[in-house]
């Protein structure tokens, strides 16, 4: 399965994307097979795998476990490179393009270059970008980078456009992990009507409404992982939404 010729033909009629994140250092194995199982009755498009730090050394296993139990795509989502793995699907190959920290915009990458050009994974070039979402979050810390502010669109806007003429095929407009506050509507709209490739929303959507805002202001690919991890059948509810 090539996964973004799908995303790319999907959206063109209007479909949109639900993605579960599966942050490892979440989950054990009887919990993973809980979310799977939602997932797969929910009929979720994709798991991303990742996370902003790594403690337990359960990539392998978890991969597995999902691949055992699900055909969802398993869609790597990096926080280093130490978060490679050959058995997922695909990887997210980010850029963090609201930032200034040359590792996370080519450093990393020319560490990851070797392994990613021969694993056989299905490389996204994704631009990443961080938004503020009220509180220090885990991503911006680890990426010693300032979001862009939230009140902000016309930069949110310049930046997207950047990283798509660099050549990105993907932009992912993230307000991080546990974020007290979404990306905002208007700033997707606007972002959505500036650039010519998918866009990926995540962080602070809680509830089925605000991932039906996301979708509504012109997200392609709405990203739910925090909120699920102490509420699994949150799944379900935002599913319907997307689905139906």
């Amino acid at each position: 399965m090539n996964i973004y010729s799908s995303i790319q033909k999907g959206i063109v009629p209007g479909k949109k994307y639900f993605a579960v994140l599966i942050d490892p250092d979440k989950y054990t194995l009887t919990s993973l097979k809980k979310v799977v199982n939602i997932a797969n009755e929910s009929r979720v498009d994709y798991f991303f795998f990742g996370g902003s730090l790594l403690t337990k050394d359960c990539q392998d296993q978890f991969i597995l476990c999902i691949k055992e139990h699900s055909d969802i795509p398993v869609v790597l989502f990096p926080g280093n490179s130490l978060q490679l793995n050959a058995r997922a699907d695909a990887i997210l190959l980010l850029s963090l393009i609201s930032g200034r920290n040359p590792d996370m915009l080519i450093g990393r990458h020319v560490i990851s270059a070797p392994f990613l050009k021969t694993c056989g994974l299905e490389i996204l070039p994704t631009g990443y970008m961080l938004i503020e979402s009220g509180r220090m979050t885990t991503v911006t810390y680890m990426s010693n980078t300032t979001p862009i502010p939230s009140d902000k669109d016309e930069v949110a806007v310049c930046t997207a456009i950047a990283g798509e003429l660099l050549g990105l095929k993907l932009i992912y407009m993230d307000a991080g992990s546990g974020a007290e506050h979404p990306v905002p509507k208007s700033m997707i709209k606007k972002v959505k009507a500036s650039v010519s490739v998918p866009l990926i929303i995540g962080g602070g959507i809680t509830t089925p409404k605000l991932a039906k805002n996301a979708w509504d202001s012109g997200a392609d690919v709405v990203v739910v992982g925090n909120a699920i991890e102490s509420n699994f059948e949150l799944i379900q509810d935002i599913a319907r939404v997307c689905k139906f």
